[in-house]
């Protein structure tokens, strides 16, 4: 799938900042979108083995009574690696998601074949004038309604799926680029805000 219309956009809540300082995945949202379509969503808590503190419940709204029952993360991993067979991936702060995947997977010997997109760097070159990049700012700021709670999987992943197709969509109107190569954007999200212009002039 070359094309940035076709992705898989995903978001994960987690017990904390690292994988590499012990933290688990809590629960997973994925929109997969085909086309510019979402086809298909994919959501699960999961049981990380261990509590999670007092913040992370406030944060998240996800409780440690809510995790008691949920499946282990080996399972719901599987099945996630399922689900992204064969796509690209976005994420809004990917860098931070595509660690929780890497380390998740690496536990059950489980790998993906897609590559990953940034929304967040992203939204940085096409909404310059936005007054910050944080999810909740950019739909307000591109007037896209926000009807539900952030921090929660399947809606941080259902509204970065909102803002990247509307993304997609502001190159396609402005410079006529239509379809959007993932590596476009791949490459978009690492050049200068002030050669972004000429840039997409140019592809």
């Amino acid at each position: 799938m070359t094309n940035a219309n076709t992705v898989v956009v995903l978001d994960f809540e987690t017990t904390g900042l690292s994988p590499d300082c012990g933290d688990r995945v809590i629960e997973i949202g994925a929109m997969r979108v085909e086309n510019g379509k979402v086809v298909a969503y994919f959501q699960e808590l999961m049981n990380p083995g261990k509590l999670i503190d007092n913040f992370i419940e406030d944060y998240t709204g996800i409780t440690n009574a809510m995790l008691k029952d949920a499946p282990p993360c080996n399972e719901v991993m599987h099945r996630l690696a399922d689900f992204i067979d064969g796509y690209n991936l976005v994420a809004h702060n990917a860098s931070f998601d595509k660690r929780f995947l890497d380390a998740e997977l690496s536990r059950i010997c489980r790998n993906y074949t897609g590559e990953f997109a940034c929304s967040l760097l992203t939204a940085r070159r096409i909404y310059q004038n936005s007054p910050n990049h944080k999810l909740a700012t950019l739909l307000s700021h591109i007037n896209i309604p926000i009807e539900g709670a952030f921090h929660r999987a399947l809606y941080d992943s259902d509204m970065t799926t909102r803002l990247w197709l509307a993304m997609l969509d502001n190159i396609t109107k402005l410079y006529e680029i239509d379809p959007i190569p993932f590596a476009l954007i791949q490459k978009l999200s690492k050049i200068s805000k002030t050669k972004i212009s000429t840039f997409l002039q140019k592809w």
